[in-house]
């Protein structure tokens, strides 16, 4: 709780506001609160005389800087002759910011850091003036083919190297959020000491229009992450022009910051304007001039700043020194104040912090890029440009060095003061970063009985969305992995059969439950808990996606293997969150989405935007994902046992699992002997019927199959065989993969009769395969917009019920006689 330091003064201005609200009514006096707490000066949090002393030599950092920034700009200039390019401007404006994170701040053993994506070759300048990369690997930036560095941070491309995936903006800040409410949750349920742990999240001021950017603010806060920091790269600039040309965005994320309950910290000037801004008038100038109109001044004549903004004030500076001065001097350049920020964020507590520092794009890179609007297009210096800019950082660089078509890189040698002295300042911060290091150890397979209980069926009726959780509650009561598995749900867990895990698994909450809950009478009351399992979002897919992307790389990022199962609506998972499944498949994250009350026809009269149909075309897309439609329990039994083994055995695949299942309750059978590799690779043969014809089904579609195999037998004497498809896009990635006989052919070899294929999803779903069958062909399936109704209404719309599926068998089998 806040100390009140002076009661009197206290009490004076509450006396004030209290007159104000009788005089004038609470909505004048709400007015004045909340400019009071979203409109601040235009300066810096710490000041210049407030600022603690510097821990580092500035002299050896400033000479590390000066290298890195000269083999960044060296890298890209060098592959832009292969038109390959990068992204100059925005390591230059915020290397101060990352060099004093790798010098004083980046834990290599606890802390989690966000790099801004178009950053990375200063990054990677870095890592080679430390050693870990050599001069021809920056020689092959952009050249995975040929075993180089991709262009921005990719763990899948660098598993040893880059930790998250950042250059989708928007996504890193919403995952640098829910990665630090992860690391609390590891801790509460003491699976891993995590409090010395601090996530740090480094983004743009334009990233922030991204609605991810701002998404989980509030959550941030709420949860009191305190061991979570943002900083925001202010140059005024996103990739063709100002980020606000006509406001201003340092204003406008301080309000929407501190609204969202965290500390703001800006750092905003350089020393050279201590002097400056003594002027009260000034001050209040430079919080009105817009952005736009201030990277004008940065790049302008000191004649015409002082014109335009000094207009009237007696500023005993000359036209020289105000270029100098408002064209460059940034907090943001300055290692002192970057420092002073940063410790000022860390010494924050309750809440977590965002760091707003100001900087020019493309700063030390000469006139033509810096604070200009193009500089993001900007792919390469020329050689005088590369002289300019060995003079400006004072690097020992030869002309003659600069007489051919491109420029060296430069290192000032393994045992120079600069490289030991980068090697100290890291190992004193427990090692390289960023670093990805795997040091788990598998998990045990789980007991064969939650599983057998699938394998016997059930002739009561049951959805397999709740053959599904029924396994996971059994599976979260195995003594060695139980604990692992982390439930994520972004809300209608009811809806999916999940409150019978309430009581025992509970929901996280850093808070507890402070409350009693209205229905702490039922036998499945709502209960929260600080050491609780099972994370309940609320209304948010995106923030649900961040956790289990958090959850799944836990056994990289922490060493500890944890199981997550994000299980969502299916039309509300791939369609709304696909970026982030992209991105999970970056960071190379294990687990299981579910997608349940799948299909386009299972969701009664829910209508166009409920009905999924697609989803798993979508998941198809995804190289690391395996995508399955089981129809039956056993199916999703048989499935889940094999991602465990995948995933979290010996060998620990970089994959992850895409389940659809149904809300549809229908009779379980038993599963049929030697049907387990069929499951697996993607089909086999449920019900033979006489080989007339095939019928390949997927899902709750098998149903259907089943139907109209009775009815063209009773009433046209027609057999056909009913197949199970449990994945298509594995049937598909098996045939375009195989050296042999791809797996679908190898299943119907010996049988003859078209194929029809019928599924709950548009027609491309099965169609995937169709290349590799060598008869006639014909696919049912869901194309169109969805529509509310009853399951068969709906089903004969689209054409997909038994009777239209014994018409179009009929109807392939009387063209084949033919």
């Amino acid at each position: 709780m806040d100390v009140d330091t002076n009661p009197q003064e206290t009490a004076e201005w509450l006396e004030s506001l209290e007159a104000v609200r009788r005089a004038a009514g609470p909505e004048r006096a709400g007015y004045l609160l909340r400019r009071l707490a979203t409109s601040t000066r235009y300066l810096n949090t710490v000041p210049t005389d407030e600022e603690p002393v510097y821990p580092g030599d500035l002299e050896l950092e400033e000479r590390i800087a000066a290298y890195d920034r000269w083999n960044a700009a060296a890298m890209i200039t060098r592959g832009s002759r292969l038109g390959l390019g990068g992204h100059l401007a925005t390591y230059a404006s915020a290397a101060w910011l990352y060099e004093v994170g790798f010098n004083h701040f980046f834990h290599a053993g606890h802390d989690q850091v966000y790099f801004q994506g178009h950053a990375s070759p200063g990054v990677y300048a870095r890592a080679f003036l430390e050693g870990r990369l050599s001069e021809s690997q920056l020689d092959l930036f952009r050249r995975e083919p040929e075993g180089g560095l991709p262009s921005y941070p990719h763990p899948r491309s660098m598993p040893d190297f880059w930790q998250f995936p950042t250059v989708s903006m928007g996504l890193g800040p919403l995952n640098a959020v829910y990665q630090a409410r992860f690391n609390r949750y590891l801790h509460n349920r003491g699976i891993k000491d995590t409090s010395r742990s601090h996530v740090w999240a480094f983004l743009g001021d334009g990233e922030m229009d991204e609605p991810e950017s701002t998404a989980a603010l509030t959550l941030a806060a709420r949860e009191g992450l305190d061991n979570l920091t943002f900083v925001i790269n202010c140059n005024l600039q996103r990739l063709d022009g100002p980020v606000r040309g006509n406001t201003r965005v340092v204003q406008e994320l301080e309000s929407v910051f501190t609204g969202a309950g965290w500390h703001v910290v800006k750092a905003l000037w350089g020393r050279e304007w201590d002097e400056l801004l003594r002027s009260d008038e000034l001050v209040a100038r430079l919080g009105e001039v817009p952005d736009g109109q201030f990277q004008t001044f940065a790049a302008s004549a000191g004649s015409y700043i002082r014109e335009r903004l000094f207009q009237g004030l007696d500023v005993p500076y000359t036209d020289e020194d105000l270029r100098r001065v408002v064209g460059g001097s940034r907090a943001g350049h300055e290692p002192r104040k970057v420092y002073a920020a940063y410790r000022r964020a860390l010494d924050n507590r309750g809440a977590p912090t965002v760091v707003l520092v100001q900087t020019v794009k493309g700063w030390t890179l000469g006139a033509g890029i810096e604070a200009r609007n193009a500089n993001h297009q900007m792919k390469k210096l020329t050689q005088d440009e590369f002289r300019a800019l060995r003079d400006r950082l004072g690097l020992p660089v030869p002309d003659e060095a600069l007489d051919g078509d491109l420029p060296p890189y430069l290192h000032p040698g393994p045992d120079s003061p600069e490289a030991r002295y980068a090697a100290e300042r890291r190992r004193d911060l427990g090692g390289p970063i960023p670093r990805r290091s795997v040091s788990h150890r598998p998990l045990p397979a789980p007991a064969e009985a939650a599983f057998r209980a699938l394998e016997k069926g059930s002739k009561q009726p049951v959805a397999t969305t709740m053959a599904f959780v029924r396994l996971v509650k059994d599976l979260m009561k195995e003594p060695e992995t139980g604990r692992r598995w982390v439930p994520i749900v972004p809300d209608e867990a009811r809806t999916f059969g999940m409150e019978s895990l309430f009581p025992t698994a509970k929901i996280y909450s850093p808070l507890g439950q402070r409350y009693e809950s209205v229905d702490r009478g039922l036998l499945l009351s709502y209960k929260e808990a600080t050491d609780g399992q099972i994370l309940l979002e609320g209304i948010t897919e995106a923030g649900s996606m961040a956790s289990f992307t958090a959850a799944a790389s836990s056994y990289a990022t922490h060493g500890e293997v944890m199981i997550p199962f994000y299980i969502f609506y299916s039309m509300f998972g791939w369609q709304r969150t696909g970026d982030q499944m992209w991105a999970l498949a970056d960071q190379l994250g294990r687990g299981f989405l579910v997608g349940a009350t799948a299909g386009r026809t299972t969701m009664t009269g829910e209508g166009l935007q409920h009905a999924d149909g697609h989803s798993q075309l979508l998941a198809s897309a995804n190289p690391a994902c395996l995508a399955y439609d089981p129809a039956f329990a056993y199916e999703v039994g048989t499935i889940v046992r094999e991602g465990l083994r995948r995933m979290y055995g010996p060998d620990g695949e970089d994959v992850f699992y895409y389940l659809t299942l149904y809300n549809e309750p229908l009779p379980q059978p038993p599963m049929p002997e030697g049907a387990e590799e069929g499951i697996l690779r993607g089909v086999y043969r449920y019900s033979a019927g006489g080989g007339d014809a095939h019928l390949l089904a997927s899902g709750t579609a098998i149903h259907w199959a089943l139907a109209a195999q009775r009815l063209l037998r009773e009433e046209y004497g027609v057999g056909v065989d009913v197949w199970s498809v449990t994945s298509w896009s594995e049937l598909r990635r098996d045939a375009m993969t195989t050296t042999g006989v791809p797996y679908i052919r190898q299943a119907l070899a010996g049988t003859s009769g078209p194929v029809i294929a019928v599924s709950d999803w548009m027609r491309t779903v099965p169609d995937q395969i169709s290349p590799w069958i060598d008869r006639p062909w014909t696919s049912l399936g869901t194309d169109g917009f969805g529509l509310s109704g009853t399951r068969e209404a709906v089903r004969r719309h689209f054409g997909v019920d038994p009777r239209s599926i014994a018409e179009a068998v009929l109807k392939a089998v009387e063209t084949g006689r033919e």
